[in-house]
């Protein structure tokens, strides 16, 4: 079975070769590998080229934004599976795609995630905040809780039935696509307990008061786009569990 990675990167030398060297070293060996930047001009592209005869696709290219970049890559995708990894993350171990694959076709899913840690810019071995896919549940989305989408693998046949992603959020294209596999679809998922992905701190998701305003509004309108009932109040209430993970380890099941 073959597994599609897609990295969007746009202006990220200090980062995107651990990204890509984590990718290059798993051990599973049906590994589709696709780049797309953003016409960077930082030196991410040269440090791309350097892997160019590694890479099973690779563009740099104006876009219209992550979620633009991120359908490129699937349009250009032919694993069976899927996986996103953006560039300032990287994978925990080299048997991170091997177990995926085989917890998926163990539990005949659709879907997988699983757990993700955020670490320091400057210490990638100092843990500061976990972000567990345990105990996830398709109703705590209207919560605003989501499993970690660098996490989250899903059958390309879905993304053939229901759409990619949706370009007319700013941060949230993520969520609704979630939302459609959980509540429209009504997708098998499974989880795998372990750690697989390790993100720096910082980015769109995690940067200011004013990406935390515009999270919420956008969670609200996809879980009003699908018809899920829900209200401001109640995806804000998601902050305490999300001050919780500051100092509490997951365990695994």
């Amino acid at each position: 079975m073959k597994i599609s990675i897609i990295t969007v990167s746009y202006n990220a030398a200090g980062t995107i070769r651990d990204t890509i060297d984590s990718v290059l070293r798993q051990s599973y060996d049906q590994v589709e590998y696709i780049i797309v930047d953003g016409a960077s001009s930082d030196g991410t592209r040269d440090i791309v080229e350097s892997y160019r005869d590694q890479l099973s696709g690779y563009i740099s290219e104006p876009d219209n934004g992550l979620y633009d970049a991120m359908n490129k890559g699937l349009n250009m995708a032919t694993g069976d599976i899927i996986g996103i990894l953006n560039a300032d993350d990287f994978y925990e171990h080299d048997q991170v795609l091997s177990n995926v694959v085989a917890k998926m076709e163990d539990d005949q899913a659709d879907a997988l995630f699983a757990d993700l840690v955020y670490v320091n810019d400057e210490d990638l071995e100092k843990v500061v905040r976990y972000y567990p896919g345990k105990g996830f549940t398709p109703q705590k989305m209207l919560s605003g809780n989501m499993p970690p989408h660098p996490t989250f693998f899903l059958r390309k046949r879905f993304y053939d039935e229901y759409g990619d992603f949706d370009t007319s959020y700013e941060i949230c294209a993520d969520f609704d696509l979630m939302v459609r596999f959980f509540h429209k679809a009504r997708g098998k998922y499974t989880y795998l307990p372990e750690t697989i992905v390790r993100m720096r701190t910082g980015g769109n998701s995690t940067n200011g008061i004013q990406s935390t305003l515009t999270i919420n509004k956008e969670m609200l309108k996809a879980c009003r786009k699908y018809g899920l009932k829900t209200n401001l109040a109640k995806i804000y209430s998601k902050y305490p569990k999300k001050l919780f993970q500051l100092f509490v380890k997951p365990s695994a099941t």
